[in-house]
């Protein structure tokens, strides 16, 4: 399989990398597509041993391309990608917001694949959800997921609109896990601890919490019952966290996140 990738910032070179890294394309088959020529010299320098060249007809003998630049950027690049693209080979977008109906208008192309990862797939521990044009061939759908989770996990949606929840969700995701992280490391700093120390007890805390719930058979209520003792320390909290509505703000929080993914796309 040979694969360009158009937009080389950290998302795209994450996806690079792991593609590399378990195989699945050899480094002479991978191509960087710079902008322009200053763009391509500094991916040739930061990137050595990797083919690097700007828009052209070689674009053509790719099977598929990855399109990772900014979303604000797409229509700038859309017909530099247009003019070199042939109706085989497969476009696979992780621009946030732009929908499959607008690709398939821009680049005039029919094989069109949307995806959503998430900031963890620069460390290989991504979750993507992604949609797909019905011009693309099933053995073609196996072959991007292939490809998606080499950063992670992925999880194919025939419905295109649930990828405006799976950004939501999962894709501004760790933003809200690290806004909780945040502010639990600013009260272990309000009880007396210094910074350090309250990073070390509450990341260590997440990264346990996590591997727990990742191989319990335990729903997390049960989980939160077997931390939780009646008239306990962790019931004290709980009780504070229920009559703040914190549910019910970071619920609020993930829709609005959704709404907003909503109207970008329609932008």
């Amino acid at each position: 399989m040979r694969i360009a990738i158009l937009g080389c910032g950290n998302m795209g070179m994450a996806f690079a990398k792991s593609f590399l890294h378990y195989n699945l394309v050899g480094r002479p088959d991978l191509l960087l597509l710079g902008r322009h020529l200053d763009h391509c010299q500094r991916l040739t320098a930061t990137h050595p041993g990797l083919p690097v060249a700007e828009l052209s007809p070689a674009v053509g003998d790719y099977d598929m391309v990855f399109v990772a630049v900014k979303p604000q950027d797409f229509s700038k690049v859309a017909a530099g990608l247009r003019a070199v693209l042939r109706p085989e080979q497969v476009v696979v977008s992780i621009m946030a917001g732009i929908p499959i109906a607008r690709l398939q208008r821009e680049l005039e192309h029919r094989q069109v694949l949307r995806a959503m990862p998430n900031t963890p797939a620069l460390l290989g521990m991504g979750i993507t959800g992604f949609s797909a044009s019905p011009e693309v061939e099933r053995s073609r759908l196996h072959q991007v997921e292939n490809l998606l989770n080499a950063t992670g996990r992925s999880i194919f949606l025939e419905d295109e609109s649930l990828l405006d929840a799976v950004t939501a969700v999962s894709g501004s995701g760790p933003a809200y896990f690290y806004y909780i992280v945040q502010a639990m490391m600013r009260a272990g700093q309000e009880l007396g601890f210094s910074e350090s120390v309250a990073g070390l007890l509450v990341k260590q805390t997440m990264l346990g919490a996590y591997h727990l719930l990742n191989t319990s058979d335990k729903s997390p209520d049960e989980l939160i019952a077997a931390v939780a003792s009646k008239g306990g320390t962790t019931e004290a909290a709980l009780r504070e966290f229920r009559a703040g509505g914190l549910a019910e703000t970071l619920t609020a929080g993930i829709k609005a996140a959704q709404h907003r993914a909503t109207e970008l796309a329609g932008e």
